[in-house]
């Protein structure tokens, strides 16, 4: 008895996060399902064919450019989830990179690279790896049609094994790799001297006579080191959980389960869900519950509870809102469409690399109107490139065929093609010629109904078509006429944004009856053009009495801004009726963003941002555009499609059934958050800050103190509040970030999304990384509320 005394005398000294351990030990998870036990699906795998050759090891060349292909030895490891690979010259350097950072294989020469080497390397020993997000494709080149068969279905089943891993099976392997990294010498236990090593990687800070209680209460065996089954219930003990512990604790009448009454209650009551809550709270039963014994009672166990809680339909997204849930058949003006700027470019606007792959990532991503920049190329074939700059270029009709190829994978509804267009008639003609052959029935080029129209299609009508703006010959109304001249003013040139310099980006306005310029058009080309023609902008009054529904302009991001802070009213409305595109500044020669959410509370739809610059603007950008199925395609709110509407951004409260709401979000704590400084014994010092993006009224901030030398299991348990005047236009952004007095913060993880889309209650943000992509198991774990601001 004295001895268990002791005991517990030490855990109340020592160890105040872990004061729940007794019933952590009592309640017992039987957790016993490591992967090399209980993961047949993991030891299936590994028996594939195709995975042994990749697990025997290969040589393969990887091929950067058409001077750049060298050999390096790839193989998997024994986790069946990491690619390593070296070159035999590195001595004991080498690289890896894990199977879930993977998006997919292509096979053959289906890159650039690839195809500038065909006569070298045939297609059946060639195939390329995806990455996820903006990171580089690895092109490889395999010594047989054998071996390259092999490592495109064995990495190809990998891929889908990651893909479809529950939240259970994700930890299970995160867990699995903690031990593997921690076990230096490779001999299936982990001595204490590896467990302290184990602990600075994991990003805990935990004296040693902490770290040595850990390991021997898990030690169960007293041999000094852990097991695989021990090193389990180590990592369980680890992340033992005292919020989630108290919430339960705060609903269970027995401390040990949520029976279904109990669950239901934690549902209405905290979650703030309303029909159908018991029907909700079995189903939760059946699909988190691990135990069958707590299944067959309808209750839930703390694990159960946790896994909840963790999954997705515990985060901060609403379920229902991922899906495609807007009505999609009002016209294209009352939606925002996710666009992109320079869409050719991987890097900066001046010395970048022209793309194909910038096409296919945009794509991939939701966008739905990209950019063509097309010059007159030397043999006769249009090019596109940043004019006057040392970007370098690619054909125009291979871009063409790119879009031909990814413009549906992500979403059915309809791409815009921007064309900047700066061919002289002939190779306008050859460009029309192009898209005619190759886009064939995907193009539109027909009026839906043969009917002028008084509105333009909705998203729904113009499912898997692709629409061309440029300037046209006439209009809709004079399309048949012959006598029409070809050509256009040089007025209508700045309607594509074609002066995006320095010195041209915001021309003066130009009076109605100024002398003007003129340059010639294709009439090839211009037939194509039909719902999306480019025209000047000639104020917001000309447009209401003169504009086309089928007529829009394009303006540079200071004149936009300009706009919407002199006139924020009209430019709302004027947004009602027809597209307006807005794009970067041309100093903007790092590729670098404007802030999106300027030109979307004044209702601009097509707001083309540099997608291949990671940070604030295209977080912005992901988290509005992450709702409706991410088909690109975002449902304006209401009073910014009504045409009477009086909405203005700078007076939101004038706004009829103006409804302001208290947002109040305590931030309870963070989950296994990933290091910044890689160097040896560094650890993080997480603060969370929250962003509120929307009118001007309700941009705000606010943020938490930092808590020192913990990135594993830091709590903060304090509260934000924000008054939010106009929701439906708000996007709500939570960044960590690790705390330096002396020197700028460094970013660790972020999450954005729409205030519509928020659940209330107790909640996980699973954060992204800079690059937009998963990093699992890192979260933060908030309480949420939303009220009326009475």
């Amino acid at each position: 008895m004295e001895e268990l005394d002791t005991t517990q005398r030490f855990c109340l000294k020592h160890l105040g996060q872990f004061t729940n351990i007794c019933f952590f030990l009592k309640a017992n998870f039987h957790w016993h399902d490591s992967r090399i036990a209980m993961d047949p699906e993991g030891s299936r795998i590994q028996d594939d064919p195709d995975v042994k050759v990749m697990m025997a090891g290969s040589t393969l060349r990887k091929v950067k450019s058409r001077s750049w292909k060298k050999q390096r030895h790839f193989r998997l490891l024994e986790d069946g989830l990491t690619i390593w690979y070296k070159s035999r010259w590195a001595g004991k350097c080498h690289s890896t990179f894990s199977v879930s950072e993977l998006e997919t294989v292509r096979e053959g020469h289906q890159s650039e690279v690839l195809l500038s080497i065909a006569e070298e390397f045939p297609a059946d020993l060639c195939f390329t790896l995806v990455f996820h997000g903006r990171q580089g494709n690895l092109d490889l080149v395999a010594e047989s049609p054998e071996e390259a068969r092999a490592w495109i279905q064995g990495v190809r089943k990998l891929i889908h094994k990651a893909q479809t891993m529950d939240e259970k099976e994700r930890l299970d392997q995160w867990v699995w790799d903690w031990f593997q990294k921690a076990d230096k010498n490779k001999d299936g236990k982990m001595n204490f001297k590896e467990v302290r090593k184990l602990l600075k990687m994991m990003n805990v800070d935990m004296n040693e006579e902490h770290a040595f209680y850990l390991f021997t209460m898990a030690d169960k065996s007293e041999s000094g080191s852990l097991e695989i089954e021990e090193f389990v219930h180590f990592y369980k003990i680890l992340t033992q959980r005292d919020e989630v512990w108290k919430v339960f604790q705060d609903y269970s009448g027995d401390g040990e389960r949520l029976m279904l009454e109990e669950l239901e209650n934690f549902l209405r009551i905290e979650q703030h869900e309303g029909e159908q809550i018991a029907q909700h709270a079995q189903e939760l039963i059946d699909r988190y519950e691990p135990s069958e014994t707590a299944k067959k009672q309808s209750a839930m166990s703390l694990d159960g509870f946790q896994k909840y809680l963790c999954s997705q339909e515990g985060s901060i997204f609403k379920p229902e809102h991922r899906g495609l849930y807007q009505d999609m058949s009002q016209p294209l003006s009352h939606y925002f469409i996710s666009s992109s700027h320079n869409t050719y470019l991987l890097e900066n606007q001046l010395r970048g690399q022209s793309s194909l792959e910038a096409y296919i990532q945009a794509l991939k991503r939701g966008c739905r109107c990209v950019e063509v920049d097309s010059w007159d190329g030397s043999d006769g074939e249009p090019v596109v490139y940043h004019g006057h700059t040392l970007t370098s270029k690619i054909l125009f009709r291979d871009i063409i065929s790119t879009l031909k190829e990814y413009a549906f994978k992500a979403s059915d509804f309809p791409v815009i093609l921007s064309l900047e267009n700066h061919c002289g008639v002939e190779q306008q003609t050859v460009m029309a010629q192009h898209l005619s052959q190759i886009l064939g029935d995907t193009l539109l080029t027909t009026l839906l109904d043969g009917q002028i129209p008084q509105q333009l299609p909705s998203p729904q009508e113009l499912k898997g078509k692709i629409l061309l703006k440029a300037k046209k010959i006439g209009g809709l109304e004079n399309c048949l006429d012959e006598t029409l001249t070809d050509e256009v003013s040089d007025e209508e040139e700045m309607a594509n944004g074609d002066a995006e310099s320095p010195s041209a980006e915001d021309p003066p306005a130009e009076g109605l009856n100024n002398k003007k310029s003129k340059s010639k058009l294709s009439r090839e080309l211009s037939d194509l053009v039909l719902y999306c023609k480019s025209v000047h902008f000639h104020g917001f009054e000309y447009s209401r009495v003169h504009s086309k529904c089928y007529e829009m302009s394009s303006f540079s991001e200071s004149k936009a801004k300009r706009l919407a802070k002199e006139a924020g009213g009209d430019f709302v409305q004027y947004n009602t009726r027809q597209l307006s595109r807005i794009y970067p500044s041309g100093l903007r020669t790092d590729s670098s963003n404007y802030n999106p959410q300027d030109m979307w509370i004044v209702g601009c739809q097509i707001v083309a941002l540099n997608f291949q610059t990671a940070g604030l603007e295209m977080d912005l950008n992901d988290g509005l555009f992450r709702q409706n199925g991410s088909c690109g395609y975002v449902l304006k709110p209401d009073f910014m499609r009504d045409g009477n509407t009086q909405f203005s951004p700078e007076k939101p409260e004038e706004r009829q059934g103006h409804r302001p709401l208290r947002l109040s979000i305590q931030v309870l704590s963070g989950q296994q958050l990933p290091k910044v400084n890689q160097k040896e014994g560094s650890i993080v010092d997480p603060l969370v800050r929250v962003e509120i993006y929307g009118v001007p009224q309700d941009q705000a901030k606010e943020e938490t103190s930092h808590i020192n030398n913990n990135g594993f299991n830091p709590v903060w348990n304090e509260t934000l509040n924000f008054v939010i005047h106009t929701p439906e236009l708000a996007l709500v952004r939570f960044v960590v970030e690790d705390y330096d007095k002396a020197s700028r913060n460094d970013f660790i993880g972020q999450f954005t999304l729409p205030f519509t889309c928020i659940q209330a209650g107790y909640r996980h943000i699973h954060l992204l990384s800079k690059d937009g992509t998963a990093i699992p198991p890192s979260s933060v774990f908030v309480n949420i509320s939303i009220s009326e601001l009475t």
